[in-house]
């Protein structure tokens, strides 16, 4: 089965300094039929203005991703890191037993990002942190695994049972995913045009994939995406 989104069914906000897209159920937006996609619990595509952002503030046993698609995010937490985010690099964090942090822009510019949360594996672990730039990483015309908890080489480790990658599609161009049972495959355009077993997406579309023996992913213009491989579908 494959579950198209369109863009404009989205859920979206507007706190001023905070714009966010939710994918699915978080904060105040909550719709039991939208809770989760597999392992896959949240998908933000948030817009932060310049000289805002997250103060201190907790996570436990959640496995959360961020992806930093325009300006740079400085972070700090309870492990003791204190870094700086910048487009074009992955972080993970392992909440565990339990964690702090703040997420600030301290650009002039707004910053963009898509922050995604997976629940582990095995909970109570020892919280844990990481960050990777990707993005002279190849990626044209396949899938480039940023997160996994499945052993990718290229991917930095998560403790859930999910594996995220990003990828560019050239014109008529495809990428094919096997899936095997009980395994599902979320998309989300980041930009252009595409086809899922030819059926047409186009920017900030999703497919919802479960199923399926396989999944054929082919450029109509030029286009990016990032996908999520999940279980439990």
């Amino acid at each position: 089965m494959i579950r198209i989104i369109p863009a404009k069914d989205r859920h979206s906000a507007d706190h001023g300094w905070l714009k966010p897209t939710w994918l699915f159920s978080f904060a105040d937006y909550h719709d039991e039929d939208n809770m989760q996609f597999g392992t896959l619990r949240v998908f933000n595509d948030d817009v932060i203005a310049a000289g805002t952002g997250f103060g201190m503030h907790g996570h436990r046993d959640m496995e959360i991703v961020t992806v930093v698609l325009e300006g740079a995010v400085t972070h700090q937490d309870s492990m003791g890191n204190k870094t700086v985010i910048n487009a074009g690099e992955v972080q993970r964090m392992s909440a565990g037993t339990g964690v702090m942090h703040s997420e600030h822009n301290r650009g002039a510019t707004p910053l963009h990002l898509y922050q995604v949360w997976f629940p582990p594996r095995k909970t109570g672990i020892k919280p844990d942190y990481e960050q990777r730039d990707y993005s002279a990483v190849p990626r044209a015309n396949r899938l480039l695994p940023v997160v996994s908890g499945f052993g990718h080489a290229e991917a930095m480790a998560i403790n859930s049972d999910a594996v995220m990658s990003l990828a560019d599609l050239e014109p008529g161009k495809s990428i094919t995913v096997p899936l095997a049972d009980g395994r599902g495959l979320f998309i989300y355009v980041m930009g252009g045009t595409l086809t899922v077993n030819g059926k047409p997406l186009a920017v900030h579309d999703q497919a919802r994939i479960s199923g399926e023996k396989e999944v054929t992913i082919t450029g109509i213009t030029q286009a990016k995406i990032i996908t999520v491989e999940v279980t439990g579908v």
